[in-house]
């Protein structure tokens, strides 16, 4: 191989992926396809000789229609996955092609800068204190375990203790408060930080899995010692919000720690029509989010937002000898992030939200909200299906026949038909069809032809049911 290599294969690569990107807005949603299949078309002997780029780049094409989700398409609406904008998509290519190590800024003065812009402009576009610390992660696994990093030497260095040289044995224990319906990515994190699962304080949440805020005020006030309280701005099944400045005040009078999961909800402080759901939300000592949810750029990409930049960066830098890091004004990623290594993953977001600006981000919120509720006023006004949720971000619950069996035949059955991708869920004991509706692309027609997807599914198991019992 030598550098004439890449100019066809990089055609061939633009190649391929326009004709998958064209073919998103009308192709089958779901993989055809499982792992048989692809083990089938993808598995050989690994040959000590090789094989030619183009006939790799052909096979892992051709497996892609089959194998791979229309997780970009405008009908697919599941989990909490956004779209990829055109930009953010391009620009990803060129974070590729520059290769670039984006640990420290002497290796690419580049990244070290567009990230650093980035990362003002989100603390801009959202209202968070512009004194915090961000770092760009792989996702929100990770922003929370750069951020609870931060709250563990924070609530820790106020008692004495110095976790980073001494560690976690010997030291006061900590308590982590969260609702009932915080994300598992919450306990992963506890566990990844030495905390454990066991530190964890379970809050009661109501109908709509806010966390209920006399319940919050008991448990904080029964605790001794240093206290981490984790909110939720956006349940991942329903789109609610916990009621965030009255926890915030309520830790605040107990001296604890306040961590935001807001992987998906921290983004309705972009529009106006949704800021109000986060109302307080800037009060709070951290912030986790996802830019390839409502962001709509290409996987992974998290961000971790701190407060107190001198914790977050306390928690995560690294030095050595052979390193080369800066004494002045500019941008070490290292000081921010777990990684080391890594790639220059702020770029897109750079790329997304110069493009965008203030007002593309808002309405690409806003759209995706208006459409949420048109499959909520659709499918409700439909016979034999629910709409177990308030309908007050981009999340939508449906149930089928009141019938669990039956929820999940329909859920199957969308899945089968490849108008749409929808998943499924249980809610307080009910199976349901969860719709997120995340993606830039979508317009109110795919809204309209996955309802009626939907519900010919949902009328057919009806006819069969009502066959049998005749």
């Amino acid at each position: 191989m030598d550098f004439d290599d890449f100019q066809p294969l990089l055609a061939r690569a633009q190649s391929h992926a326009a004709h998958f990107i064209d073919a998103l807005p009308e192709r089958f949603v779901g993989a055809r396809a499982g792992r048989e299949e692809m083990m089938v078309a993808l598995d050989a002997p690994l040959r000590d000789a090789g094989e030619p780029g183009e006939a790799v780049l052909d096979l892992l094409a051709a497996s892609a229609p089959r194998g791979a989700q229309a997780c970009a398409a405008p009908r697919y609406f599941g989990f909490v996955i956004g779209g990829t904008l055109p930009v953010a998509l391009a620009s990803d290519w060129l974070v590729s092609t520059w290769d670039q190590n984006a640990g420290i800024h002497v290796i690419s003065p580049l990244a070290a800068a567009v990230e650093e812009i980035a990362a003002r402009w989100l603390l801009e576009l959202l209202d968070l204190p512009r004194e915090s610390g961000v770092g760009f992660v792989t996702g929100c696994q990770m922003a929370h375990f750069t951020c609870l990093a931060a709250a563990r030497h924070g609530v820790l260095r106020r008692v004495g203790w110095d976790v980073e040289a001494d560690g976690l044995m010997g030291a006061p224990r900590i308590h982590v408060v969260a609702s009932a319906e915080a994300h598992v990515t919450v306990d992963v994190a506890l566990r990844y930080l030495g905390m454990g699962t066991r530190s964890l304080v379970r809050v009661e949440s109501d109908e709509q899995g806010r966390m209920r805020l006399e319940h919050l005020r008991d448990v904080v006030a029964s605790l001794d010692g240093p206290v981490i309280v984790c909110a939720q701005a956006g349940n991942v099944n329903t789109g609610a919000f916990d009621p965030l400045r009255g926890i915030i005040q309520a830790a605040r009078e107990r001296g604890a720690w306040v961590h935001v999961d807001g992987a998906f909800g921290l983004w309705a402080r972009a529009a106006a029509g949704t800021r109000p759901l986060a109302d307080g939300i800037d009060l709070a000592d951290s912030w986790a989010t996802d830019a390839h949810k409502w962001l709509n750029v290409p996987y992974d990409s998290g961000v971790a937002i701190v407060r107190n930049a001198e914790d977050h960066r306390a928690a995560m830098t690294v030095s050595a000898a052979y390193l080369v890091q800066t004494r002045g004004a500019e941008r070490d990623a290292v000081d921010w992030v777990p990684e080391f290594s890594r790639r220059a993953r702020g770029i897109p977001v750079y790329a997304a939200l110069r493009t965008l600006g203030r007002d593309g981000v808002a309405d690409m919120v806003e759209r995706c909200c208006a459409h949420a509720r048109r499959f909520a006023a659709r499918l409700g006004a439909a016979p034999g299906v629910r709409v177990l949720n308030d309908v007050v971000l981009n999340q939508v619950l449906v149930r089928f026949g009141e019938d669990d069996e039956r929820t999940r035949s329909v859920v199957s059955g969308v899945q089968q038909e490849g108008t749409c991708w929808a998943s499924g869920t249980t809610w307080h004991g009910m199976a349901a069809m969860r719709i997120s509706v995340s993606n830039w692309a979508t317009t109110e027609e795919d809204v309209d032809r996955s309802v009626e997807a939907m519900l010919h599914v949902h009328r057919e198991l009806a006819a069969r049911a009502a066959t049998s019992t005749t």
